[in-house]
C-alpha cells in the first residue's frame, strides 16, 4: 500500500485537532479504507505547537517550497484562515497537482473561481466539506446523495456562535450584551465577534452550499445580511407568547430558476426542526423535490468535529484518480437570476402614544403599500409615560413593501419609534 503524503498550513486549534486524528486513525483508516496517510510536511511559525504535539521538527517549516518541491506530497490542508497568504500558497500548491483540503468559508466562497480554475488546470482537486457546519457532511450531501433531486430550498443554523447568543437569552432571559460576553468568555466569540454577529460567516457559507445545490455560483453580493446585535429579550420574549422561537437562518430558495438568499434573524414556529437546536449546536434542512425534507445537525465548529471532516475531506481526495470539477463557477453572472424582493411574514414592533386614532393611522400606511395584518398585540403600559408598545404580524409580503410601509408610519405624530422589524418563517 502506497503512503499518501499530506502537508498542514497551519497548526492552531483545528490544524492540531486534525494532526491527531491522522496520527491517532492511522491504522484504521489504512485498514478499513485502503488509505495510508503520512503527515510529511507542517508550515507553521511557532514551533511549540509542533513540540506540544511531539511532531519531528525537521518537517516544520515557514517555506511553501518545501511543500511544492516535494513530490511524496499529494495533498495539501490549509488552517491559515483569512484570504492571504492562504490564497496564494494554495493555487501554487493546486497548480503543482496537489489537491487542496479547506476549512477557509471565507476563501472559498471569495476566491472558488479562482481556485477551481487552478485546481483544473493542475488536475488536483479542491474540497472544503469543514468549510461549513464544522463534522456536519452537508457538502457531501449535496454533492454526492442528492443526484435524484431538485433542491428546492435550504433554512439552516449556520453559525453557532450566534446560536449560543440568542438560545442564552432565551433560555436565561438576559440581554444581548451579557450573552455575547458570556460567549467570548467560552470562547464561542472572538474579541471582535463582527464577523458572527454581523452575519458575515453565515453568508460565506450560504453562498457556497446555495451555489452546490443549485449547481449556479451565487456570490457574496447577492446575499441579504442582517446580523443579531438589534435583537432584544423583549421581542425574544413576545415571539414566545406567539408559539415562536428566534434563529439567526441562512435561507436560500430556488424557484422557476430564480435564486433568493438572505441571512437574518428570523422567528420560526416552535414546532419547526430547527426552533429546537439550541446552543453552539448548527443544523441545515433541506428540501428537495423528491426527497421531501432532510434536516442535518451536529456541532459547527472545534477542533476534533472540524477536524473530523478534514480528514474525511483527505481520505476521499487520496481514493480518487480523477476529481469532481465545478464547471458552474464558469457560468457568466447574471443578476436576473436572482430575487431581489423577496417575500416573508413580519414581526414588527414600535412605540406609540396610546391615544385614540393612532392605530387607525398606522393600519391605513399598511393597507395602502398592500401589507396585510394577521395579528395585532398591544402592551399595557409600564409606566406614567402613556407609551405603549404595539406587535403587528403581516400576511406574506414584499420586502419593499414593508420598508415603504416602515419608514412612512415612522413620520407619523404619535409613533415614538419603531422599535424592530424581524422575518417570519415558516
Amino acid at each position: 500500500m502506497q503512503k499518501t503524503g499530506v502537508a498542514l498550513l497551519g497548526l492552531g486549534v483545528v490544524g492540531s485537532g486534525t494532526y491527531k486524528i491522522i496520527t491517532e486513525q492511522r491504522e484504521k483508516i489504512k485498514n478499513i479504507y485502503g488509505v495510508d496517510l503520512s503527515v510529511e510536511h507542517i508550515l507553521e511559525k511557532d514551533k511549540t505547537k509542533a513540540q506540544a504535539l511531539g511532531i519531528d521538527l525537521s518537517i516544520v517549516s515557514t517555506d511553501i517550497q518545501n511543500i511544492l518541491n516535494n513530490d511524496d506530497i499529494k495533498i495539501v490542508a490549509e488552517f491559515f484562515g483569512g484570504t492571504e497568504p492562504a490564497k496564494t500558497f494554495l493555487i501554487k500548491c493546486l497548480l503543482k497537482g496537489k489537491s487542496v483540503v479547506t476549512s477557509n468559508k471565507e476563501l472559498v466562497c471569495k476566491y472558488f473561481g479562482e481556485l477551481e480554475a487552478a485546481a483544473a488546470k493542475g488536475k488536483a482537486g479542491l474540497y472544503f466539506e469543514a468549510s461549513c457546519v464544522g463534522g456536519v457532511p452537508i457538502i457531501r450531501t449535496l454533492t454526492d446523495a442528492m443526484q435524484a433531486n431538485d433542491i428546492k430550498e435550504i433554512k439552516g443554523i449556520i453559525n453557532g456562535t450566534t446560536n449560543y447568543i440568542l438560545s442564552k437569552m432565551a433560555d436565561e432571559g438576559v440581554g444581548y450584551a451579557e450573552a455575547l460576553a458570556t460567549a467570548q468568555k467560552l470562547g464561542y466569540a472572538e474579541a471582535d465577534p463582527t464577523a458572527d454577529t454581523e452575519g458575515y460567516d453565515a453568508s460565506y457559507k450560504l453562498s457556497i452550499l446555495s451555489s452546490l445545490a443549485y449547481n449556479k455560483h451565487v456570490p457574496l453580493t447577492e446575499i441579504y445580511r442582517e446580523g443579531i446585535n438589534k435583537i432584544t429579550a423583549e421581542d425574544i420574549n413576545f415571539g414566545k407568547e406567539f408559539g415562536m422561537t428566534l434563529k439567526l437562518l441562512g435561507i436560500s430558495k430556488n424557484s422557476d430558476g430564480k435564486i433568493e438568499a438572505r441571512v437574518h434573524p428570523a422567528f420560526i414556529d416552535n414546532n419547526h426542526p430547527l426552533a429546537s437546536v439550541k446552543g453552539s449546536f448548527n443544523a441545515v434542512h433541506l428540501l428537495g423535490n423528491n426527497v421531501g425534507d432532510i434536516m442535518l445537525y451536529g456541532r459547527g465548529a472545534g477542533d476534533l468535529p472540524t477536524g473530523s471532516a478534514i480528514v474525511s475531506d483527505i481520505v476521499f481526495a487520496a481514493g480518487k484518480k480523477t476529481h469532481r470539477r465545478f464547471d458552474f463557477i464558469k457560468q457568466k453572472f447574471n443578476a436576473k437570476d436572482f430575487v431581489s424582493d423577496f417575500t416573508s411574514e413580519y414581526y414588527i414592533r414600535m412605540k406609540v402614544t396610546d391615544k385614540a386614532g393612532t392605530l387607525s393611522k398606522i393600519s391605513g400606511i399598511f393597507g395602502k403599500f398592500g401589507v396585510s395584518i394577521t395579528t395585532v398585540l398591544q402592551k399595557p403600559p409600564t409606566d406614567n409615560s402613556g407609551i405603549v408598545s404595539i406587535i403587528f404580524i403581516t400576511h406574506v409580503t414584499k420586502e419593499k413593501s414593508i420598508s415603504s410601509a416602515i419608514d412612512s408610519i415612522g413620520k407619523l405624530d404619535g409613533v415614538n419609534e419603531i422599535s424592530n422589524v424581524i422575518r417570519v418563517e415558516r
